[in-house]
């Protein structure tokens, strides 16, 4: 899982100590330089959705090319559709020279060497020329992007984007919510570990809208390792003191993944920053006690009854509030836009919650303010560990966010609904879903 844009130093690797050509010689050939496989590279790229006929696609870390060589052949306008598309014009950088090597002959033997154009250089501090804001339609980075650190990643890559653009990027994180000390012991050294809530918030945070999130299956993890352990086999007697290091560091590596591979994983993100445009361009936060006034005038002006203002007050004073779930999406000049809020029910006897009322002022309905607040609440509740997220809504509108009919789930409302307007969303898939009756709180008054 290591990448050669982990150095800061030239290609010719002049002045690296002798652990890091070890460690180049180590992975020199192998397909791959992370967790991945063609067919993750193609459903991330089917989740971008409609591209232009030829994108600009810039492949940061490239390594020796795979994901670059299949962008450059298959990304295009066909590629959203799920068939191949009609190729791309990609960049690939990379700072060690001899995997730009290996990518510039692979593209030759491929037919592809007009639509590859490789640049050495660190993907962490690029040059000026060729990289200005705005170059890119489609922004790639597998298995590298830890190196910066997700959150440098999602700030510093963000300005390359074209308007419409995408980030696509694959990240380690953990499965689990309660890593073993075995686990923590390897990867809080070298990085750490967020969850997947963890990621998606940063992501939000950071001013992005979640297109998709793919958790890369066990055999992407093969591809790596298999040939990997193979080289392993080959040096491992061979090479002096520094190669001994590099070999006995890659087997701690394989090692941990066998005993706790469970306990973490890589997981593609597929991200489109939010604009002028977007639903998401609406700042959403948390409500305060100074928003409760206008709040209510929200929903009053929403529902044109005072049925569900005098539920939000009712429920501002019941304990299934819970802190920090009531959002606000503000105006301009900072006025609300939209309310939402979350408040503790239970299905089957376990916790979850229920997403009600969300309103908005009519004035500004489809202007997107209802859907950022609705997406930042979420991201909240995902952020604080909650796994279970219950609403009775418009079909057509609240499947954007995720949710889908509960009763796919074996979950059911306590009174007579259709079944497409009771909706469930999980946001922890790593816990079991709940079965059963919703049992909403006292003020819903069901």
């Amino acid at each position: 899982m290591t990448d050669s844009n982990s150095f800061d130093t030239a290609s010719d690797l002049d002045g690296v100590d002798d652990f890091t050509h070890a460690f180049f010689a180590l992975h020199h050939g192998l397909p791959r330089q992370a967790p991945g496989s063609d067919a993750s590279t193609r459903y991330l790229l089917s989740l971008c959705g409609p591209l232009p006929e030829r994108p600009r696609v810039l492949d940061l870390g490239c390594g020796p090319g795979r994901s670059a060589l299949l962008l450059a052949a298959e990304a295009g306008a066909a590629g959203a559709a799920g068939a191949a598309g009609t190729g791309a014009e990609v960049t690939a950088v990379d700072l060690h020279a001899p995997f730009l090597d290996e990518l510039r002959a692979a593209a030759a033997a491929r037919g592809l060497a007009g639509r590859v154009r490789t640049v050495e250089a660190d993907m962490g501090a690029l040059p000026g020329e060729g990289f200005e804001d705005g170059s890119f339609d489609l922004v790639w980075a597998e298995g590298s992007a830890y190196l910066l650190g997700f959150d440098a990643a999602l700030a510093r890559w963000k300005r390359l984007l074209a308007p419409g653009g995408t980030l696509v990027l694959t990240e380690c994180q953990w499965s689990v919510a309660q890593p073993s000390a075995g686990a923590r012991a390897f990867w809080d050294p070298h990085y750490a570990l967020r969850t997947t809530a963890g990621n998606l918030a940063a992501a939000q945070a950071a001013g992005y809208r979640v297109l998709g999130v793919h958790d890369l299956p066990d055999s992407d993890w093969a591809e790596y390792y298999g040939p990997l352990a193979e080289r392993l086999r080959a040096l491992s007697a061979t090479g002096g003191p520094a190669m001994a290091r590099a070999v006995a560091a890659t087997r701690e590596e394989l090692d941990v993944r066998a005993r706790h591979g469970h306990e973490y994983g890589y997981a593609g993100y597929v991200l489109r920053p939010v604009s002028a445009g977007d639903g998401d361009a609406w700042p959403a936060r948390p409500e305060t006690a100074a928003d409760a006034a206008a709040v209510r005038e929200v929903n009053l002006a929403a529902f044109g009854t005072p049925l569900e203002a005098d539920l939000v007050d009712a429920l501002r004073a019941d304990a299934a509030l819970l802190p920090g779930l009531s959002y606000v999406a503000e105006t301009p000049d900072g006025s609300v836009a939209a309310h939402a809020l979350l408040t503790r029910c239970e299905v089957g006897g376990a916790p979850a919650l229920a997403l009600a009322p969300v309103a908005a002022d009519p004035a500004l309905q489809r202007s997107g303010a209802g859907s950022s607040v609705v997406r930042a609440l979420l991201a909240a509740a995902r952020e604080r560990g909650e796994s279970l997220v219950l609403v009775l809504g418009h079909p057509e509108y609240y499947p954007r966010f995720g949710f889908l009919p509960a009763s796919h789930f074996g979950i059911r409302a306590p009174f007579e609904v259709p079944d497409a307007a009771m909706m469930a969303l999980v946001l922890d898939a790593s816990r079991p879903v709940p079965a059963g009756t919703i049992r909403y709180p006292e003020p819903f008054g069901v």
